[in-house]
């Protein structure tokens, strides 16, 4: 019986130092009955001319180009609404996947009949040196556990297309993946985890030391979106904020 078909949603803009590294890392995964969907949004550099040089050699690699930037929401909704697969994954445009990241995602989909896989990440800084910790996640998430932590990381993600029927990515100053999230999740599903560092996650200095209120006003809007009280959403983004540091504390010792 053949695979099921997976789309994987890459949007990508100015990416041109580590797309190639990306798009190698789906090209290596064991699982072959993949498309990659690369969104250009707009880019000023040349990742245009090396996606296009892939998707030359490759059929299964899909390039589309904005001719606007639109941020990164709706660039990977663009994607999904391209997509042919019964399955959704998506990468970012500087992150990495293990080789077996797929095929071990979908031994855990026959396994518990599960809809939502995520799994474990691996960290490295720009030049590619690993920090010490690895991002542990729990077997499995409920929409409960998941207001008090985002332990799902967007690029590990894979779940079922049928999930975003009726849902898109959120735009605006929000984390637009958390509270995707969310929404599935609040309508009863369960994401399962595979506790391995089968992501390669790609953190910036800036974002080590980014804007903490900028941090919390996006979180707090997240929950805001999926209509989460206001007090509500102040106690769960603190909660979150709470864990993030501590995640975070672990991986850069």
């Amino acid at each position: 019986m053949e695979e099921p078909l997976i789309s994987i949603i890459m949007p990508a803009y100015n990416s041109e130092k580590y797309i190639a590294e990306s798009i190698l890392s789906v090209i290596a995964q064991q699982y072959l009955n993949w498309e990659l969907i690369v969104i250009d949004d707009s880019s000023l550099d040349n990742t245009v001319n090396i996606v296009r040089e892939f998707a030359d050699k490759d059929s299964r690699i899909k390039l589309f180009i904005n001719k606007n930037n639109f941020g990164v929401a709706k660039a990977r909704n663009k994607g999904i609404a391209v997509s042919s697969g019964e399955w959704l994954a998506f990468l970012d445009s500087d992150d990495i996947w293990q080789k077996e990241k797929l095929s071990k995602q979908f031994e855990v989909i026959v396994k518990e009949t599960a809809g939502f896989v995520f799994t474990g990440v691996e960290y490295i800084n720009e030049e590619g040196k690993p920090f010490k910790g690895n991002h542990e996640i729990p077997q499995k998430v409920s929409y409960k556990e998941l207001k008090r932590h985002n332990a799902i990381a967007c690029s590990s993600v894979l779940l079922k297309k049928e999930y975003f029927a009726n849902l898109r990515m959120r735009t605006g100053n929000l984390h637009e993946d958390y509270a995707t999230w969310l929404e599935i999740l609040k309508n009863g599903k369960t994401a399962y985890g595979v506790n391995e560092p089968l992501l390669v996650y790609r953190l910036y200095r800036s974002s080590r030391s980014g804007n903490k209120l900028k941090t919390f006003v996006m979180t707090y809007n997240a929950f805001r979106a999926v209509d989460i009280g206001a007090l509500s959403a102040v106690y769960y983004t603190i909660c979150h904020v709470l864990a993030s540091v501590n995640k975070y504390s672990k991986i850069l010792t």
